[in-house]
């Protein structure tokens, strides 16, 4: 979360992703580093315990909003 917030006040366009279960975390890091609107992606968490099959399908799942915080709506 800090890394994307840190890139996109250096004006370089990033997205942050986690996982549901660090909604409220990354919530509280933004408004900590100032920047409370900032927009973040989340994926259903566990991860760590999925198969490529099952990775592929959360980033195909996630590829939209991702592009739409990035300004590249499909």
């Amino acid at each position: 979360m800090a890394d994307g917030i840190l890139l996109e006040r250096a004006g370089v366009p990033a997205v942050s992703i986690c996982t549901d279960s660090f909604r409220v975390t990354a919530q509280a890091m933004a408004q900590a580093y100032g920047f409370p609107g900032f927009e973040f992606v989340t994926i259903p968490h566990p991860i760590a315990s999925l198969d490529e099959g099952q990775i592929r399908a959360r980033v195909r799942d996630a590829l939209p909003p991702m592009l739409r915080i990035l300004g590249l709506e499909s």
